[in-house]
């Protein structure tokens, strides 16, 4: 409602001596002029500009005989002021404005600007007027005043001598008596029956007092602290007064009045504020709620503030102003919402966490329209401290203005059916939907076509258009905010009305006179062209926006008529162009429902007006009729007191059961609140039903509406829509209300399902509480959002020193800004209609809302705030809501989620309540991985790690371990893998730990890949230039993972991760998966060249070539060959050279920098460990890196160092940095092709070939896997992976290792069957393969004698790898000497890569003895 802005301003105010400062402050009725009281003097100030006009002060004499001053009091028309003195004298002053052209301030304008000097009501408006001060009368009562109050003509004053004086304003009591209070009979109601008691005592008086015209009477406090209300028995004051009081009120100290909704707030001692309002039926007064802060939110301070100082309704009534004793300010809406309190928070506490002193305020008053509050601050009593501190200003009492924003709907509450949240401050306006310019959803394109007639007729379609989309209502947390024009402002400041359209494009906002609007689009105002015709007319009623147009309800002063305008948007603002209807009485409010105009009158009438586009001519306008007209004065007791009116479709009946269902979507009845009472008149359809003969719509008779109905209380707001949506009738049907402190409210439609008959003891609707943490200001209906604004503060003390902080209003208080807020409200529905047993209509509601992106959030915060209540409650619950829930939850595929989140959000002790109502942990766990949702089981899986023996949570995790390889779930099995071992080093009955050395280990820890700290200068001191020194000290645990889990090497936890780690390997190359493999080592870190030694002739053995083949062609993506048209004279076949990477071998091998000799010195490796710090990073980024193309291709190579090793490897990026090779093997093709000569033959070929081969990806994949397998020895592998490369010296490579190391007799016979198998099918089925098998022959020729001559299988030693036999076989034969030299090819992976290599006899390892002293060098060819 209201939200404070910025920061408090401080007033000039003349500085006087202590004695001198002010103490009391009223404001006219007007809100114009303020009376500032000081011991001895009476000020005016004036509103805009605040400053001060004149002063009065009195002499020492009068003052001594006088006393004090005490208390002013302002006649209705401003012109006079009586003032109470503490020695019971009322001093009459006259306000007398100085003759002439005389002002105190005028605005000054530059050369030039077209100033409005022409404009009447200039000089009123724009100047603080000269006024003079003087003392007229002076009435002495002889005792003292306790409380003054200007009532019509009169003035009513009470003294502490219990009597109440009315006096007429021009100093005469005109020969009435003073009334004395004892001859006032009070009782508790005012039924005659009964005879009132009179106040027994002698002493009585009254201590506070205040008029209010609608109930006509007084709320008074007497000096007991008990509290009543004095009404006169008959019209006009005479002796004979009654009284009613309530019973439990012993504490009051002081009141105030709010006429709008006739409520009475007592101030009491206790620090709460007690609302009364006064029974329609017997007059007694009834307790509407009280206005208290609680321990919950103000745990330090809710029962110390002191008791009730000063409470102020807001000039628009429709929130309260509450100070205490020792100080705080505080704001609540009408019927007791909190909306900001002084207390806590940033206003209490300095940042650096020290309290504040709280603000003391000795009085405060509204300023117009409720943007101000001007506020007297005193701080305690404090004269002593302010004389001997005079630098000290803010101790000094002093006048500040705090600074308000507020809701629109507090003003003009036809903007109640619009789903935008419009504020509006002094000099802008607050909206909610972002930049209208900027709205991409189909509301924003539709509003452009709005001349099309077919635009018209989808008003009311299922389409959705009238709704704004969400990202526009919620889209970010600030305001858009729209600086009001300044034209406007200067002349006819206050604003008092402002509307915004459906679309959220359009403002219209009013002032003191005429009106302005504002397009968001074009982020232009327009005003008045002719400036009398804006100052000769004032909008009275409030205006609402209708398609294009403007309605507003208007008196025209030169006229002296009240007027209902229409003026379109687009035209320029005249009367030329508005449409005018005339009125009969003044219209107090106005709003629109569909095409229709409901205007609610000053004699309590209300009419419906028809409306509608007319294009008659040149100039569109709209034409407005009279369709019907209700007399309400029979059940409002005065138009003031209504609220808001409104025409909705909403009915007691659904128009299920209608005889014509299109009259369910009419105008069906009119809500009215009336003082807060929300009063419903329906049509009346029990008289005979007209026939919709006739198709004109201006001749058909309405129905009549049937007498009222109550159906609610305490009703702040009301929001309705008029759209319509099958899906979600239950939302868009429903009526919603806000209800201060007791939250909101909805009326909700129930529907039979399958449009069966409704029961005939089922109401058709119903109405539900519910409770949420802002102060909702509009509804999204279909959304089931609520949106709100609340108070946010930043604190700035931080920024001035501690010396002269003290002064500054910035430290005191700090600045306020306001939020945007939205909050979901579907589980406190849903809640309440389970609790209802309406379960059936809580499906219904939550499966039309099932598509919206929060309703999982909907279903845990209900699962979760009923458990959170029923399993913390101390009494046992006779009929527990959470089986009910639960059961409720499970009809949502969601369940399982909201369950699982619900519970690892709330403590472990409610979690066996929880499950005892939504069934069994394991259950629910199967249950996830039956539905394939993995994270959701890992989700359960904690929950049975804590609530089930460590075995059974072992056996669970295992189970989705599996799942979650199989599926491929990377980062679920990392966790899984933690989670295992977790439990196992948590376990008390693990059994005792075997060494497993003989093990090498399967897989190196996921946390590889996450450091690399690779040097080349640390070791590089004193080695020949030619040649660096690599240093690698390792000192390994002796288990199988000591690498990767350094807390217990042996443990019987890592063999069990291995073995599954290792029979996924096994399924993934029987199943020939090899992409999946590649995935699998790099993801989890899996020693695979380990692995792969160990299963070399088991699982990792081919068994059918083709197959194999087949498969990598299809899961690399890799083309199967086909023969050119020019293959017959192809240079492959002539042998001229055989294949791309020859002819770049060739021209690499001259580079000079690549022959570069490496002395690497490592000792302690494991061969596994040597391998994986080399090629561990293609591991890791063989599916991330190598999809950004060739030209990242360097990054893969580089060594990479384990966790908590000190190693220093020289990397392969380091060696192609200065090399020519930067980018990659395809620019190396081009630059070598560039210098042979080529015949146009053979270029087509090349382009052939380079089209045949798969992506650039699959083929740095397939060349990883080569080395992987050429290292491991499986040569069978590296066979297939030859043949769907093409690439000859693959093959070469191959039989050089056979030839000079021992090789496996067995598997060099199922490489022969193998590729006569390939052999076989290229002839038949794929014959692309043949040329390539042609250029192989030769080798596989010499692989049949090879094979041949092995008579049997021999341990081996898997040598070094090379392109071409004159290149290695020096290398070959040296690498079988016992000094463990190895050499590494250049160009395999198609760029730099350095590989140092371990070979160990297999006899060794069989030993145990898996690792090996030794250096050797790493010679790049």
């Amino acid at each position: 409602m209201y939200f404070l802005s910025g920061w408090p301003k401080r007033l000039l105010y003349p500085l006087g001596s202590p004695a001198e400062a002010p103490f009391h402050i009223q404001s006219d009725p007007q809100r114009t002029f303020f009376a500032v009281l000081a011991p001895a003097r009476l000020s005016i100030w004036y509103s805009r500009p605040s400053v001060l006009i004149v002063t009065y002060k009195e002499s020492p004499k009068s003052s001594s005989q006088f006393g004090p001053y005490k208390q002013a009091e302002w006649r209705p028309d401003s012109t006079m002021i009586a003032v109470s003195t503490a020695n019971g004298y009322i001093l009459f002053f006259h306000i007398t404005s100085t003759r002439g052209d005389k002002y105190l301030y005028e605005p000054v304008y530059p050369k030039g600007s077209p100033q409005m000097k022409g404009t009447p009501h200039f000089k009123e408006e724009q100047c603080a007027p000269a006024l003079n001060l003087e003392m007229r009368k002076i009435l002495d009562l002889q005792a003292p005043i306790m409380s003054l109050q200007s009532v019509l003509e009169d003035l009513l004053v009470a003294t502490s001598d219990g009597l109440l004086h009315l006096i007429h304003w021009e100093g005469m009591t005109n020969g009435r008596k003073a009334i004395n209070l004892c001859t006032v009979p009070f009782s508790v109601d005012l039924q005659s029956s009964r005879a009132g008691s009179f106040l027994g005592f002698a002493d009585v008086y009254i201590r506070d007092m205040e008029y209010c015209a609608t109930l006509d009477g007084f709320a008074v406090v007497f000096n007991d602290g008990k509290v009543g209300f004095i009404t006169p028995v008959s019209s006009r004051f005479t002796a004979e007064l009654h009284g009613v009081w309530p019973q439990d009120v012993v504490d009051g100290t002081c009141v105030a009045v709010n006429n709008k909704y006739r409520l009475m707030a007592f101030g009491c001692a206790s620090g709460s504020v007690q609302v009364y309002t006064i029974d329609n039926t017997t007059g007694a007064m009834l307790l509407s709620h009280k206005l208290e802060l609680t321990a919950k939110q103000y745990p330090d301070i809710w029962n110390k503030t002191g008791a009730v100082k000063l409470v102020r309704w807001s000039p628009d009534n429709s929130v309260v102003i509450v100070t205490w004793e020792y100080g705080g300010l505080s704001l609540w809406s009408v019927f007791g919402a909190q909306l900001i309190c002084t207390l806590g928070g940033d206003f209490a506490y300095r940042s650096d966490g020290t309290k504040k002193d709280p603000l003391k305020i000795s009085s405060m008053s509204w300023g117009a329209e409720g943007y101000h509050l001007w506020v007297i601050s005193g701080f305690g009593s404090q004269n002593a401290e302010i004389e001997s501190d005079p630098k000290s200003i803010v101790k000094q009492p002093g006048i500040l203005l705090f600074q308000f924003i507020k809701s629109v709907l507090t003003v003009n509450p036809c903007m109640n059916n619009q789903e935008q949240v419009l504020l509006q401050g002094e000099d802008r306006l607050y909206l909610n939907c972002g930049e209208a310019s900027q709205t991409q959803n189909p509301r924003s394109t539709s509003a452009h076509s709005k001349h099309q007639p077919s635009q018209e007729k989808s008003l009311f379609a299922d389409t959705g258009l009238e709704s704004q989309g969400l990202s526009t209502l919620l889209g970010h947390r600030h305001w858009h905010v729209v600086q009001i024009s300044s034209t406007y402002l200067e002349s006819n400041w206050p604003i008092r009305f402002s509307a915004i359209d459906k679309l959220g494009q359009n403002i219209a906002v009013v002032g003191k006179f005429g009106f302005a609007h504002y397009s968001l689009l074009t982020k232009k105002w327009k005003l008045f062209g002719n400036i009398t015709q804006e100052q000769n007319m004032i909008v009275t009623g409030g205006l609402a926006w209708w398609k294009d147009f403007v309605v507003l309800a208007c008196y025209n002063i030169s006229d002296h008529q009240e007027e209902l305008r229409v003026y379109l948007r687009t035209s320029n603002l005249d009367n030329a162009f508005a449409h005018v209807t005339k009125a009969q009485a003044e219209t107090l409010l106005l709003s629109v429902f569909r095409d229709m105009v409901i205007v609610f009158r000053a004699d309590c009438s209300i009419c419906l007006y028809s409306i509608e586009r007319k294009s008659d001519g040149p100039n569109t306008t709209a034409g407005i009729q009279v369709l019907q007209e209700v007399s309400m004065s029979r059940y409002i007791p005065h138009p003031f007191l209504v609220v808001s009116v409104t025409l909705t479709s909403v009915s007691t009946e659904n128009g299920i059961n209608l005889k014509m269902p299109q009259q369910a979507r009419d105008a069906e009845s009119i809500m009215l609140n009336l003082a807060g009472q929300l009063i419903m008149m329906q049509r009346d359809r029990s008289g005979p039903q007209i026939r919709e003969k006739d198709n004109n719509p201006n001749q058909r008779k309405l129905l009549p509406f049937c007498p009222p109905v109550v159906l609610a209380q305490s009703v702040e707001n009301v929001w309705t829509t008029c759209r319509a949506n099958k899906q979600k009738r239950h939302l868009l049907e429903a009526l919603w209300l806000s209800c201060g402190g007791a939250g909101m409210k909805v009326w909700l439609p129930l529907f039979p399902r399958d449009s069966r008959k409704p029961h005939s003891f089922l109401s058709q609707r119903i109405m539900l509480p519910f409770h949420i943490n802002i102060y909702p200001l509009a509804v999204l209906f279909e959304d089931a959002l609520v949106l709100g604004a609340v108070n946010d503060t930043l604190l700035y003390d931080s920024l001035y020193a501690r010396n002269s902080a003290r002064e500054q209003l910035e430290v005191l208080f700090p600045f306020c800004v306001v939020e945007r807020t939205s909050q979901i409200y579907l589980h406190h529905i849903l809640r309440q209609l389970l609790l209802r047993n309406l379960g059936e209509q809580a499906l219904l509601l939550a499966q039309s809302c099932s598509t919206l992106p929060y309703f999982p959030h909907v279903l845990e915060l209900m699962l979760h705030e009923v458990l959170e209540e029923e399993a913390t409650s101390r009494e046992p619950i006779p009929d527990p809501l959470l089986p009910t829930v639960a059961k409720f939850i499970t009809e949502f595929p969601l369940f399982l989620q909201t369950v699982v989140h619900c519970a690892r959000k709330t403590e472990y002790a409610l979690w066996n309540y929880l499950f005892a109502a939504v069934g069994n942990p394991k259950d629910l766990f199967e249950e996830c991985l039956m539905a394939q949702d993995l994270d959701t089981a890992a989700s359960y899986l904690i929950i049975l790690q804590n609530m089930e023996v460590p075995a059974v949570s072992r056996q669970h995790a295992t189970l989705l371990f599996n799942t979650a390889l199989e599926q491929g779930k990377w980062d679920l099995c990392r966790h899984m893998i933690r989670f295992l071992k977790a439990i196992g080093s948590g376990e008390s009955e693990t059994p005792p730990s075997t060494p497993t050395a003989q093990e090498p280990s399967s897989s190196g820890g996921f946390e590889f890949f996450r450091n690399r700290s690779i040097s080349l200068s640390q070791s590089a001191e004193n080695v020949p230039a030619s040649k660096f020194s690599l240093q690698k000290t390792l000192s390994m645990p002796s288990g199988p993972s000591g690498k990767r889990w350094s807390k217990d090497s042996d443990c019987a936890e890592n063999m069990y991760i291995d073995m599954m780690l290792w029979r996924h390997a096994r399924r993934l190359l029987e199943e020939v998966r090899l992409k999946d493999l590649g995935c699998f080592a790099a993801q989890l870190g899996f020693e695979l060249i380990s692995w792969l030694c160990k299963e070399r002739t088991r699982a990792a053995r081919v068994d059918n070539f083709v197959i194999a083949l087949k498969r990598l062609h299809k899961d690399f993506l890799w083309p199967l060959p086909i023969i050119p048209a020019s293959s017959i004279s192809s240079p492959f076949k002539n042998g001229k050279f055989r294949t791309v990477g020859e002819q770049l071998l060739k021209s690499q091998s001259a580079d000079p920098f690549l022959n570069l000799e490496i002395d690497a010195g490592v000792s302690n490796v494991q061969r596994s460990q040597s391998w994986l710090s080399n090629i561990g990073p293609t591991h890791h980024e063989i599916d991330t890196a190598s999809s950004h193309g060739p030209q990242m291709q360097d990054a893969f190579l580089s060594p990479l160092s384990n966790k908590g090793d000190e190693c220093s490897i020289g990397s392969a990026t380091d060696l192609t940095e200065s090399s020519s090779m930067v980018d990659g093997d395809w620019t190396m093709v081009d630059e070598n092709f560039s210098t042979l000569s080529l015949t146009q033959s053979e270029l087509e070929h090349i382009s052939m070939e380079l089209a045949s081969k798969g992506p650039h990806k699959s083929q740095v994949q397939l060349r990883y896997l080569l080395h992987i397998f050429m290292e491991a020895g499986c040569l069978d592998w590296c066979i297939v992976i030859g043949l769907i490369l093409r690439e000859s010296s693959i093959i070469n490579q191959i039989l050089v290792i056979i030839q000079s190391s021992e090789v496996d007799g067995e598997m060099l016979q199922n490489i022969k069957t193998g590729l006569h198998a390939v052999d076989r099918w290229a002839s038949t089925d794929c014959p692309g393969y043949k040329p390539f098998l042609n250029v192989i022959k030769p080798q596989l020729q010499k692989l049949s004698e090879i094979t041949e001559e092995k008579v049997q299988p021999e341990a081996f030693q898997p040598a070094t790898v090379g392109k071409t036999p004159e290149q290695t076989s020096p290398r070959a034969e040296e690498s079988r000497g016992s000094s463990g030299h190895g050499s590494v090819p250049q160009g395999e992976l198609g760029g730099g890569s350095l590989i140092s290599r371990k070979e160990e006899d297999m006899t060794q390892a069989e030993d145990e003895e898996p690792f090996q002293d030794g250096t050797y060098d790493c010679s790049v060819s």
